[in-house]
């Protein structure tokens, strides 16, 4: 049996407003906390992530390292950590980057409304993938990335493409990307 996950529901500050079951969150488009974990290869490229083809929503659709929600009385920093070691198998430092909002329908049932925190982190260390989770990974330079938003936007899951230019911005401010 599935154990029934709840999201922290904020207001456009980021400030908590309550807590719903995830699945009604997004079938309502409630605005919750999420998180973004982006991890780079001291070559200064991104580890990818495909999700499994079983997840709710976004199977079988490249992105970024790992992505989640907090839960309730967990901080989004614990959460992050928690996450990427359940999905990929590692754990590594993560540097809070950035925060955004978006608002999008992932399909006619699922609306992801979140108020998402990015963090960075930098390691060579391979991932143990969780099948239930992650189906495959791949190492790419981000200039690739570009190129394949842009190219095959339907291969890479709609928030990867709607916080990248940020996360690129954000990149290029790290002493790894200019070791390419």
């Amino acid at each position: 049996m599935k154990i029934e996950e709840t999201v922290i529901l904020v207001d456009r500050d980021d400030q908590q407003t309550g807590t719903m079951e995830k699945m009604e969150a997004h079938i309502q488009g409630k605005l919750h906390r999420a998180f973004s974990v982006f991890i780079f290869n001291k070559k200064g490229e991104l580890l990818l992530q495909l999700r499994a083809d079983g997840k709710y929503h976004s199977g079988g659709k490249w992105t970024n390292t790992c992505c989640s929600h907090p839960r309730p009385g967990e901080t989004t920093p614990e959460a992050a950590h928690r996450r990427l070691k359940e999905e990929m198998g590692i754990n590594t430092e993560l540097n809070f980057a950035f925060s955004f909002v978006y608002c999008t329908a992932i399909q006619d049932d699922i609306i992801e409304n979140e108020y998402d925190h990015v963090f960075f982190g930098v390691t060579d260390a391979l991932p143990v993938l969780n099948p239930d989770e992650v189906s495959s990974f791949k190492y790419i330079s981000m200039v690739h990335l570009a190129a394949e938003l842009k190219n095959n936007p339907g291969d890479y899951t709609q928030w990867l493409a709607i916080c990248f230019d940020e996360v690129m911005a954000h990149y290029q401010q790290l002493s790894i990307s200019n070791e390419q």
